[in-house]
């Protein structure tokens, strides 16, 4: 057994048994996969994948128990590597950073520029996705840290920790009706066409729920990924916009007004996440301390180590 058939395992799971795909993916033949996934089963003495011919359909009961151990230990690979090389190149390296495009664009440029000016020599690399793609980033060892407000609590390989609250708000243009509302309300928004985030993004979810429990049903007539291109159709006269409120900043938005909606959406919480076992560099840990003071090395630590919950964890510190 060896580590080039251990990656092939996972792959070619990770990529729901297409061997082609996971040939792609490892620079390798299809031909090449299949060879090393015989080999393996042979030398094993049991078979891992449900076969139709040719084609993988699925794990066997083996299989499936392989898949976890391989997991675990490609995640002990990586994690010996990092352990070298905090030891022989402390401040150089690389950091992964998988996130929104909320927060890259509107929350990390000033912790960005603190770490770089901390860690000139560390490569930062800041990728954007979707939350679900920021957990699954993160699981598959992909990224070091990942911040967003959905998805991140579900996965039991992650341990999470709450960053910050915010609250969404509502985007009009000059002269809008709405600027002369006295008390803004769910009903009052309901008259107008709705811009706001795609299903899955920035607490569209929230939002939704909010007219629901309203017994409201809003006219959303477009949906974006970030609050930039929301902003564009409001200022077309389109529609009026819901957007995370520190995607605001009244001098670069002009013509356009943010209206206090605090008590019309539920509360949000932005949350950094890390995969449990994951081993951590110093300089992850400084990155991680920019954003949420509060969260030192040994309440993260814990978490990872002990795999508990981080609110409980919260709570009692």
């Amino acid at each position: 057994m060896n580590f080039q058939q251990l990656r092939i395992i996972r792959e070619t799971v990770r990529r729901n048994f297409n061997l082609t795909e996971a040939a792609n993916v490892l620079f390798t033949s299809q031909s090449g996969v299949s060879k090393h996934i015989k080999d393996l089963e042979d030398e094993l003495g049991v078979e891992l994948f449900v076969r139709k011919g040719k084609r993988l359909l699925g794990l066997t009961e083996p299989g499936k128990e392989l898949v976890n151990m391989v997991d675990r230990l490609l995640l002990e690979a990586g994690n010996i590597k990092r352990l070298a090389e905090q030891y022989s190149q402390r401040d150089e390296g690389q950091l992964t950073v998988a996130t929104t495009h909320t927060q890259a664009r509107y929350v990390l440029p000033q912790v960005v520029t603190a770490f770089k000016r901390r860690f000139p020599r560390v490569h930062l690399k800041l990728h954007q996705g979707s939350p679900d793609e920021i957990a699954r980033m993160l699981i598959d060892g992909q990224a070091d840290i990942g911040i967003a407000t959905e998805s991140l609590t579900e996965h039991p390989p992650l341990g999470s920790f709450p960053y910050y609250h915010w609250h969404h708000g509502v985007l009009v243009p000059d002269g809008h009706p709405l600027l002369d509302v006295p008390e803004l309300t769910l009903e009052a928004l309901a008259d107008y066409p709705i811009i706001t985030y795609h299903e899955g993004f920035t607490g569209r979810a929230r939002i939704d729920q909010a007219f629901t429990d309203a017994g409201l049903l809003p006219d959303v007539v477009m949906s974006a990924l970030d609050a930039d291109v929301i902003k564009s159709y409001v200022e077309l006269g389109l529609g009026v916009g819901i957007i995370a409120s520190m995607a605001f900043n009244a001098r670069r938005d002009q013509g356009l007004h943010l209206l206090d909606s605090h008590t019309l959406f539920p509360q949000n919480t932005t949350r950094i996440a890390v995969r449990r076992g994951h081993y951590l560099r110093d300089f992850a840990y400084r990155f991680i301390q920019l954003c949420a003071p509060e969260l030192d090395e040994y309440r993260i630590s814990q978490v990872l180590a002990e795999g508990e919950g981080a609110e409980r964890l919260s709570a009692v510190a």
